[in-house]
């Protein structure tokens, strides 16, 4: 039962507590002390208290809270300076109520000259910001929220004001925001049959070990029936519990949206709360975590739970709670970790699939001829040289090494892996869409959509403030501050800001990448001038790994600068809605984080080796630098070099290091700022107050952060796979990590999110359709072009004697004249091993030097283009006609959600028939009747003569 009294500050203690009722004067009454106060409250609801869960008075949960910056001044002016806000704060309040029973208002002090004079000398955008909160805490208190201030804490510097919503504001805004609630109607959940309950009896029994030691994840046979939220029909559900009945997580949002509504208006400009968090007004809002996670004498909540069954690393192996993740954080994030862990068991099977293909490529790498015939004892095949001048001729054997490496991911069995990936990809869309659906109806969200539509208009503080701006010019053209000239002349349309974008990502990322290929061309001259035979003999290896570890390098300081870019244009956009900055958000920042990530991948899979030339005619850069070209095994190897080394480094260091250190670090600074350092962490956790313990976490910055990384790395699962088979193993082994570094990241090291539902994962859903349906493309380049599967076909099958791979090799490369070199470009030393070169090889398909056409591209070579197009075209075409078939195959909605909801439909509508017919029979044996039999009023007027308790009443008996 919620009281009518409020505590006032009372002087000379301590604690300066500023407690108003919002129904004016007539509600506020004597409050005790709090010493007595405090002792006449149960050693539970002390220790409650004490802990800053509660108001002072022991009972009213503290629901949400805002922290200022106040500045410490000297001993008499603070006691000075509490006096007077708590007067100020007590005689808005008797002003406010006595204005509303048409009473004047007491007279007012006459100040004090010292403090004029003191106040005069204050900071004037304190001052500003004092006057700010002061309105705005009024207008929170007139829209129905109970608040208490508390400055007096062991954080020098900071205030906080605890936000409580009483019942009413509950059940208000509830039916405001639709939240759908259970009723006290119960009915069966139907369960699979025949064969069906079997199999899934045994998969239970034999997954038992596998799920997490919750309750939400035991197997339930009967569901409440849910409905929107209306206080007119309270009577449908169980209130018999209010303080439980509305959890902590739909009170912190319910008390949210309030504040997002609630406006101050003593400003030039009306602000909400995402304004006065920008100014500096506010520095922080956040809801209360329930409680400790580790410690003696924890009492259990959900949090705990949560950071022993999910966040701890001993229970990697287990399911994921997330029903309690979703009672503890909301169906926002709740669908993320559900979409993550679906994620990582599908990347189970693409793993083993993955791994067989490696290791059919290293069982058959001995029996594979084009690479028995580059490695043989015998060839003497001389080649041309690598770079002019400093490089000299080498024997094909040379590279043998190479040409084993790039067998283990250059086989057939790869192209039947590629086939594979896509198809698992549209499994893995169709599989979570039927997730999707389950959660939904099991977190009551069916038929969230209609409300979403009517709630995400809701215009942003920037762009009211935008709007605002613009009218006010417009009345005052000769009076426009120059802030408001930059903030209206800084508004871009969206088509501007994606021009700047694609300008920024084409001229940044492609002078990276221009830059790292002059550095691989420089460095391969430089080592092979070394007199070291060692360097020389490994001169691809050397820059092949050094080259892609400072494209990882690049990479990594480019994603942080483009995140910063992306934010920065949208900013400059001033969407409207929230939604719409959010998707305008991740689209530029997925756009330029892919291309950051995958440009030099996609150098070196399709362009390096084929800007080339040949030898006497090579291409140069700055006409000195020639163009860098694959070795005989091809570009595949190096391909899959830059594949690993950037995806485990990003998954290495920018998804956990970063991950851990970063809000380590950050906690640390904070604690250092705070001027803390002499008490040991154990004191520090005793002496703090729940809202000073959260504000020491790290502020939560939203999902994009996690979804982002996971769908780059689903881009190196899917985009590349045909060159890198292992690429889905290692995304495995860093998703188990991932999802437990995330839940702890969650549980221990952020402040608690405000819960937000959501039916669906929104854009990123789309976002992967596109990099899956991207990912057949170039999967089949990459088989077509990169690799010498096609090229190996054709010769098996159009100009092989015996339709054997004998006598690959020297189809593949054509013949060179050393005496066609051009002046200045031969080699220093023109013998090798003590003869004289005459003729060199390399790798192409052009006439030789003695035929009518030297040098010009040949008939074979126009025979393996053809072939690669035309497999292109028909592996495109297959592969995506099969991922439709699979989605076509698998329905969205399983067919017992649909049966479910379908249920739910009959039994609401049968709900509220029988709750009429009771009603009308109610009516019918109240009202009199006359001789005749007729009743004396029509029925309409006798419903509306039926008070509301009695129809209440009857309603819960039956």
């Amino acid at each position: 039962m919620e009281k009518n009294e409020r505590s006032t500050p009372i002087p000379g203690k301590e604690k300066e507590v500023d407690i108003i009722n919002i129904k004016g004067i007539e509600d506020i009454g004597y409050v005790q002390p709090d010493s007595i106060l405090l002792n006449s409250l149960t050693p539970e609801e002390n220790t409650q208290c004490q802990h800053g869960l509660y108001f002072q008075d022991g009972e009213r949960r503290v629901d949400y809270i805002l922290t200022y910056h106040i500045k410490k001044p000297s001993s008499s002016r603070s006691n000075r300076q509490s006096s007077r806000f708590t007067d100020n704060a007590f005689t808005r309040s008797l002003r406010r109520g006595t204005a509303r029973l048409g009473r004047p208002p007491p007279p007012q002090p006459r100040g004090d000259p010292e403090v004029a004079s003191q106040d005069h000398s204050m900071d004037y955008h304190e001052d500003d910001k004092r006057y700010r909160r002061e309105e705005f805490e009024g207008n929170l208190r007139d829209m129905g929220l109970e608040l208490e201030k508390d400055e007096d804490t062991k954080t020098p510097g900071v205030g906080f004001v605890k936000i409580h919503a009483p019942w009413h504001v509950l059940c208000r805004e509830a039916e405001f925001m639709k939240l759908k609630m259970p009723t006290k109607k119960v009915y069966e959940v139907k369960q699979c049959s025949g064969v069906g309950a079997k199999i899934n009896t045994l998969v239970n029994k034999a997954t038992e070990p596998l799920h997490p030691n919750v309750e939400e994840n035991r197997g339930q046979h009967v569901k409440h029936l849910s409905y929107a939220f209306s206080r007119e029909k309270q009577h449908l559900f169980d209130l018999s519990d209010r303080d439980s009945f509305f959890d902590s997580k739909t009170r912190a949002s319910i008390v949210f949206e309030v504040l997002k509504r609630t406006k101050c208006t003593k400003a030039k400009y009306s602000m909400g709360i995402t304004s006065l968090l920008g100014s500096g007004v506010y520095t922080a809002a956040y809801p209360l975590h329930d409680g400790d996670v580790d410690g003696e004498n924890v009492e259990p909540n959900d949090r705990k739970l949560l950071y022993e069954e999910w966040a701890s690393y001993s229970v990697f192996y287990k399911y994921q709670p997330i029903g309690l993740v979703r009672k503890y954080f909301g169906e926002k994030i709740g669908l993320y970790f559900a979409w993550l862990g679906l994620y990582t068991q599908m990347l189970i099977p693409a793993s083993l699939v993955g791994v067989i293909v490696f290791l059919y490529g290293c069982a058959t790498v001995d029996n594979n001829i084009p690479s028995m015939e580059i490695c043989h004892p015998r060839n003497n095949i001389t080649m041309c040289p690598l770079c002019d001048r400093a490089c000299n001729y080498w024997k094909l054997k040379e590279a043998c090494g190479t040409a084993r490496a790039s067998h283990l991911f250059d086989n057939p069995a790869t192209v039947f892996f590629s086939i594979f990936m896509a198809l698992w990809a549209a499994m893995f869309m169709e599989h979570w869409k039927r997730r999707q659906m389950r959660l939904n109806y099991e977190w009551d969200l069916t038929g969230f959509e209609e409300e979403e539509e009517e709630l995400k208009d809701h215009p942003r503080a920037e762009y009211e403030l935008c709007v605002m701006q613009k009218s006010l010019k417009k009345e005052h053209k000769t009076q426009k501050t120059e802030k408001e000239k930059l903030t209206c002349r800084d508004r871009l349309p969206a088509y501007m800001t994606n021009i700047v974008m694609m300008l920024l990502m084409i001229g940044v990322t492609f002078a990276i990448v221009f830059g790292v290929i002059l550095y691989r061309i420089s460095i391969t001259a430089a080592l092979h001038m070394s007199n070291n035979p060692t360097t020389r003999s490994n001169v691809r290896l050397m820059v092949k790994t050094t080259a892609a570890i400072i494209n990882l390098v690049v990479i990594l300081i480019l994603d942080e600068v483009y995140g910063a870019v992306a934010r920065w244009l949208t900013v400059l956009e001033v969407p409207k809605t929230d939604r719409s900055f959010e998707e305008r958000l991740i689209f530029k920042t997925f756009v330029l984080k892919f291309v950051n990530a995958f440009t030099p991948i996609i150098y070196i899979a399709f362009f390096r080796g084929r800007l080339v030339g040949r030898p006497g005619s090579y291409l140069y850069v700055f006409e000195s630098y020639r163009m860098e070209e694959c070795a005989h095994g091809g570009c595949l190897m190096e391909l899959c070099i830059q594949l690993s080394i950037t995806m485990l480094g990003k998954q290495l260091i920018q998804n956990n290091l970063f991950e851990i250190g970063i809000p380590k670090l950050k906690k640390l600074i904070r604690y250092i700022k705070s001027k803390r350092r002499s008490f040991q962490e154990e004191e520090r956790e005793k002496k703090l107050q729940r809202y000073e313990t959260d504000h020491f976490l790290e502020p939560f910055a939203g999902l994009t952060p996690e979804y982002m990384e996971m769908i780059i790395q689903f881009g190196f699962v899917t985009l590349f796979v045909a060159s890198f088979p292992l690429a889905p193993l290692f995304a495995l082994l860093n998703n188990i990590i991932e999802i437990r570094l995330d839940a702890k990241k969650f549980v221990a090291e952020l402040r608690r999110p405000v819960a937000a539902r959501a039916k669906d994962i929104g854009i990123w859903y789309n976002l992967l359709r596109g990099v899956a349906k991207v990912a057949v493309i170039i999967n089949a380049f990459v088989i077509s072009f990169t690799s010498d599967f096609i090229p190996r076909l054709v010769y098996q099958y159009m100009y092989s004697p015996d339709g054997s791979m004998h006598g690959f090799v020297n189809h593949t490369m054509s013949y060179f004249n050393v005496s066609d070199f051009q002046d200045g470009k031969e080699p220093m030393d023109p013998h090798h091993l003590g003869y004289q070169v005459e003729m060199c090889r390399y790798k192409d398909y052009r006439e030789p030097p003695w035929s009518n056409t030297p040098y010009v591209v040949s008939k074979e070579f126009w025979a393996v283009l053809a072939a690669r197009l035309a497999f292109v075209i028909v592996f495109q075409n297959v592969v995506m006609l099969m991922s439709d078939i699979v989605d076509w195959l698998i329905p969205d909605i399983p067919k017992d959600i649909s049966l479910q909801i379908h249920k739910e439909k009959i039994l609401m509508v049968e709900l509220f028939m029988k709750e009429e017919q009771g009603k009308m029979q109610f009516i019918d044996s109240m009202t009199p009747c006359d001789g005749k039999g007729r009743n004396n009023h029509a029925p309409i007027a006798r419903s509306r003569s039926i008070p509301h308790t009695h129809s209440h009443t009857h309603a819960n008996n039956f």
